[in-house]
């Protein structure tokens, strides 16, 4: 079977997660990974645990970099450095997310590999990009607070908080990919190649969709809302006979099919409630007339109707029950890859789909290289 990204080789200087993130994407797609670690401890990742497999290796290092193939260099040694420099220049694509000048000062950086190889791909992610932000850390969670996604995430009356994930990281290795691809197009139709850079700063403030224009257009600085919306309503969670029941209500025909469907179709005859702008200024009346409803029943048997009637409602899943939902779905959230002696590695499937050039996954993340 054909991939997408077939003949295509990257020399990955990257750790931790966002460079590893875009690499495995690319890696999935059939492109050639070859990963270059440090001597004796590797990438960082392999340490961060628990949990760790049932070899002792960290699951956070697995997430991240199946399809690889990882050489150990010591690129502060000349030889180690040498050797690097002769990899790019068998490469097409070079990603790395040194500290800005690391890889320039081991004579690694673009300005020394494009005039030897002027089709070279260079992608570097930064936390807070190449100049005046260079000497910062770019660490997921403190993007997260720095960039104002911990000012809007959070109960109203608690502290700020980070999403339960490295989702900046995760966002940051999206962008690199999304860019990796374009500079590639453009190289297929020119023969030229080009720097690309990426930072988590400008990820995150990018990824702020409706809550970023809302500041750069009408100057509003949000807070936190817990899980209520600052523009829909009914979207967060509400109470009902056992737990939480989530409403994700997008107009106004979905609202009044909820109505009926609980029971309650006057509300959606309320003057108060008629059109969303008027639900988001009666959002506390709205959230006590439908919780007196909804406390009737579970959130389970509310969310079995509510689906029957395409009304968007949904339970709060743990993980297990997340990849449960996904498999009963038909979406085969997970996939096998080989370790190096043939046994099997459950991995989280690429989401992208492709009727022509699937990702394929060739190969468990590797060991550490001696």
């Amino acid at each position: 079977m054909p991939a997408a990204l077939e003949n295509l080789r990257i020399l990955d200087f990257s750790r931790v997660l966002a460079g590893p993130f875009a690499t495995m994407m690319l890696a999935d797609l059939g492109a050639e990974v070859i990963k270059i670690e440090r001597p004796g401890t590797g990438d960082e990742t392999r340490d961060f645990g628990p949990p760790y497999d049932e070899l002792g290796h960290a699951t956070y290092f697995e997430a991240v970099n199946r399809n690889k193939t990882s050489i150990a260099l010591d690129l502060s040694s000349q030889a180690g450095a040498a050797r690097a420099r002769a990899l790019a220049a068998e490469s097409d694509i070079v990603v790395e997310n040194f500290r800005p000048g690391v890889l320039d000062r081991l004579g690694l950086g673009y300005d020394d590999l494009r005039p030897e190889h002027p089709a070279l791909i260079y992608c570097s992610i930064t936390g807070f990009g190449r100049d005046a932000g260079a000497d910062l850390t770019g660490y997921d969670l403190l993007v997260q607070a720095l960039g104002g996604l911990m000012s809007i995430t959070g109960p109203a009356d608690g502290e700020p908080q980070k999403v339960g994930v490295a989702l900046v990281d995760v966002l940051a290795g999206l962008f690199a990919t999304v860019g990796i691809l374009a500079a590639v197009r453009h190289r297929d139709r020119s023969g030229e190649g080009q720097r690309v850079e990426v930072d988590l700063l400008t990820s995150l403030l990018a990824s702020l969709a409706n809550q970023g224009s809302g500041y750069t257009i009408a100057g509003v600085i949000p807070g936190r809302m817990g899980n209520s919306h600052p523009s829909i309503t009914p979207y967060e969670l509400y109470r009902t006979l056992d737990g939480e029941l989530v409403l994700t209500i997008g107009n106004d025909r979905q609202f009044g099919s909820l109505c009926r469907v609980i029971g309650a179709p006057e509300l959606a005859g309320d003057e108060r409630y008629a059109t969303n702008e008027r639900r988001v200024h009666n959002r506390q009346a709205l959230r006590a007339d439908l919780e007196r409803t909804l406390a009737r029943r579970s959130a389970q048997e509310w969310t079995d109707e509510l689906t029957r009637a395409r009304v968007p409602a949904g339970v709060v899943n743990d993980l297990a029950g997340a990849f449960a939902l996904a498999t009963r779905l038909g979406l085969d959230p997970i996939v096998t890859a080989p370790r190096e002696d043939g046994t099997p590695v459950q991995l989280t499937r690429n989401p992208i789909g492709l009727s022509v050039t699937p990702p394929t996954y060739r190969s468990a993340p590797p060991l550490l290289p001696g």
